[in-house]
């Protein structure tokens, strides 16, 4: 019963695997991207009720996360048809994104992956975005889903910066 929080991570990167192979926008394709969605909020929050947090848990989240993002990068972008300056956008954020990361190794010396809250409003959203954007094609919520994602990508490369964050 400890360990079943990482059993989820472990089965959200199982899962993603299998969502890489099945047709995008299936309803199989659907069941397992929804089911990826539910155990990324489900495993943190059993870690935390069974007192069973640890580093090895929170590096398996963070891999099966890295896992589900890329094959639904990979998966979901070439569907879509996002204008270009949608993709322009989507491609500074991640630049700052990135900055973030080489920015938190060069002064923490580690790796740092932030939870704060726009970080888990943008996931939110980026998660519900091909459920909505594929029936819609709505450039509104594209630019909404960019603003957040924006926000929360600056926010933390404050935080980074400036030392405000916890990261023990």
């Amino acid at each position: 019963m400890k360990n079943i929080a990482n059993y989820v991570s472990i089965s959200r990167a199982i899962m993603s695997i299998i969502l890489a192979i099945i047709e995008t926008f299936s309803f199989p394709f659907y069941i397992l991207y929804i089911y990826c969605g539910i155990s990324d909020m489900l495993d943190g929050y059993v870690a935390r009720r069974t007192k069973s947090t640890s580093k090895i848990g929170a590096r398996l989240d963070s891999i099966a996360d890295i896992i589900f993002v890329i094959v639904a990068i990979i998966k979901i972008l070439p569907v879509l048809q996002l204008s270009d300056g949608i993709v322009i956008w989507a491609v500074i954020i991640a630049l700052i994104k990135m900055i973030n990361v080489i920015c938190s190794y060069i002064y923490y010396k580690k790796l740092v992956l932030l939870h704060t809250i726009a970080n888990k409003i943008t996931g939110l959203i980026l998660f519900i975005a091909p459920l909505i954007i594929i029936n819609t094609n709505s450039i509104i919520f594209e630019i909404i889903i960019c603003i957040v994602a924006i926000f929360s990508a600056i926010q933390e490369g404050h935080y980074i910066r400036t030392k405000k964050i916890d990261i023990n």
